[in-house]
C-alpha cells in the first residue's frame, strides 16, 4: 500500500457539544483503536487523549484508545479516493502506523462527522477492503458476452505491509455465462474473507450472444 502522512492532535474535550464545536472549526473528531492491551487496574500513566476501554471478554484487561482531532483538509486526499493507504500518523511527537477503519458522514450534507482509525504493525494481521482490478480479454466477451464486475472491493486479511493496493483478477479464460467467485481466487500471503461463493465478476449472455448460440445450434442440426 501507499503511505499517507497525517498529523493529529490529542483530543481531551469530549462529548457531543465539543465534537460539534470542532466541526464548526473545520476539524474532525477521530478515535485511534487497536492500541496496547494492559492489565487492570492500570498503573501506568496515560498521555493526553488516551483512555482505557475494558475488554468485555476479560474484565481484567483493557485496551488503550486515543481520541484525536484532524483538519478536514488534511484527510481530503485520504478519504475522497478509490485508493487505500497505510497511514503514518504523527502523534505525541512520534510516528504510529494505522489504517482507515470507518467514516461517518452527515446523512444530508455528506460532510465527515467522525473517523475511526485502527493502529497496525507488521506482526498482527488486519482485514481491509482492497479494490479489484480486472485484466485480460475474456473468452466470453470475444463470443459476444458482456463482462461485469460484481465486487469492486474484496476483503483481505494480512499484515498491513503485505496488503496490495489492488488485487488483480485475470479473466482471459472466463467463458459465456461463467463467473469467478471468491473461492476461485488465490493470492500469496493473503487470506480472502468474503464468502467463498460470492461472485467477483461474470460474463453475461447478451441478446446478441443468445441469438448467435441459437443460430449455431440450429445450423448444427
Amino acid at each position: 500500500m501507499k503511505t499517507f502522512q497525517l498529523s493529529a492532535e490529542p483530543r481531551t474535550d469530549l462529548g457531543k457539544k465539543a465534537a460539534k464545536a470542532l466541526r464548526k472549526e473545520n476539524k474532525i473528531p477521530v478515535v485511534l483503536n487497536g492500541g496496547e492491551v494492559v492489565d487492570l487496574p492500570y498503573k501506568g500513566k496515560l498521555r493526553d487523549g488516551e483512555k482505557i476501554v475494558v475488554i468485555e471478554k476479560d474484565q481484567s484487561k483493557g485496551l488503550i484508545t486515543t481520541d484525536l482531532v484532524v483538519t478536514n483538509d488534511s484527510v481530503r486526499k485520504l478519504i475522497y479516493t478509490p485508493d487505500i493507504f497505510a497511514i503514518e500518523l504523527s502523534l505525541h511527537g512520534e510516528k504510529r502506523m494505522a489504517v482507515l477503519k470507518d467514516i461517518q458522514f452527515h446523512p444530508v450534507k455528506d460532510t465527515i462527522l467522525h473517523i475511526d482509525l485502527l493502529e497496525v504493525n507488521d506482526k498482527k494481521p488486519v482485514v481491509i477492503e482492497v479494490p479489484v482490478q480486472l485484466e485480460g480479454h475474456a473468452e466470453g466477451v470475444k463470443a459476444g458476452g458482456k463482462l461485469t464486475l460484481s465486487m469492486k472491493k474484496i476483503k483481505v486479511k494480512a499484515t498491513y505491509d503485505k496488503i496490495p493496493e489492488r488485487v488483480v483478477v485475470n479473466v482471459d479464460n472466463l467463458g459465456l455465462g461463467k463467473t469467478i467467485q471468491i473461492g476461485d481466487l488465490h493470492f500469496e500471503g493473503l487470506e480472502l474473507t468474503n464468502a467463498k461463493n460470492a461472485v467477483v465478476c461474470a460474463v453475461q449472455l447478451t441478446r446478441a450472444a443468445r441469438g448467435a448460440a441459437a443460430a449455431a445450434a440450429a445450423a448444427g442440426k
